[in-house]
């Protein structure tokens, strides 16, 4: 039986009194309480969490947590996020131009992606279609308002409708496409096969998307299971001793889809740096294992 929610409105001032209470030591009453309602503490109160005793309950810090603490760890999520963020980006650019790419390539014809009978599934398409029309109306992009003006077709060609997708979009197309020929073609690209590709374009997708909203990933114990790959043709992990619902093997993810996006990145150094940074960080939160930086993905 559902209950009123009861719990009062705390000020800042009040919550910096209340963590005061549970233990915790603030050197600055009046910065933490402009943190607090800059943050908001319902925010930040992930990341007071792992500080908490056990039962966690009790709400009864850890002796000797600071304020300062916590917010190295927000920090350090926040900077985490921004790094996912941009390499992600690297490899959703990447799928985008080799699904318009590969399969105007193998299907010869350029207007491929709102063609149904290149698809296994009729509602799955429609279902697309309906949401390429939208992004099309709904688009500002010079060079859609171009095609508009100037050509009759309905549809611009594949590479201009990828480009106003998501890339949850992408990966819907994907799925759906009828010619496993041209799925393995695709995914071989990465170096992976159709059902890991999928999945793990839908993991990403789904961090993408925290990231863009800020959400906590540090520690996160992700809803998503990742498919395994039982070969690849670029390096890989040990993933016997390996937690696939934390951030470390989406990292590995990540690396993976860099070796064939961008050859001479440098995520492992950016990766490496930022943790040498944050030294207090608990990386086996993050689910790394010991021994990390000796497995072949990040030599």
């Amino acid at each position: 039986m559902k209950a009123n929610f009861v719990k009062p409105y705390s000020s800042p001032e009040q919550i910096v009194q209340i963590l005061k209470s549970r233990g915790m030591l603030i050197e600055n009453e009046h910065k933490a309480a402009s943190y607090l309602m800059n943050i908001g503490y319902h925010r930040l109160s992930a990341y007071i969490y792992p500080f908490y005793k056990s039962p966690k309950n009790d709400l009864s810090l850890k002796e000797g947590t600071k304020f300062e603490e916590v917010l190295t760890l927000y920090r350090f999520d926040k900077k985490l996020r921004i790094l996912l963020f941009n390499e992600i980006e690297k490899i959703e650019i990447a799928i985008r131009s080799v699904l318009a790419n590969i399969g105007c390539q193998e299907l010869n014809d350029k207007y491929w992606i709102t063609e149904a009978a290149y698809f296994a599934n009729t509602d799955k398409f429609n279902q697309t279609l309906s949401i390429i029309d939208k992004e099309l109306i709904s688009s500002k992009e010079d060079y859609i308002e171009e095609f508009r003006q100037n050509f009759i077709e309905t549809y611009p060609p594949a590479w201009m409708k990828t480009e106003v997708l998501s890339f949850g979009n992408l990966n819907y197309i994907y799925s759906n496409i009828s010619k496993n020929q041209l799925m393995k073609h695709i995914a071989g690209y990465f170096g992976l096969k159709p059902q890991v590709f999928t999945s793990w374009l839908t993991v990403l997708a789904n961090l993408r998307n925290m990231c863009c909203h800020h959400a906590r990933v540090w520690n996160r114990n992700f809803m998503l299971n990742p498919a395994e790959p039982r070969k690849t043709v670029n390096a890989w992990i040990d993933t016997t001793t390996t937690d696939k619902k934390r951030i470390y093997y989406r990292l590995c993810i990540i690396r993976h889809f860099l070796a064939s996006v961008s050859p001479n990145n440098n995520f492992n150094q950016k990766l490496s740096n930022l943790l040498a940074d944050f030294p207090s960080i608990d990386i086996t939160a993050m689910g790394f294992c010991r021994n990390w930086k000796e497995e072949s993905l990040w030599k």
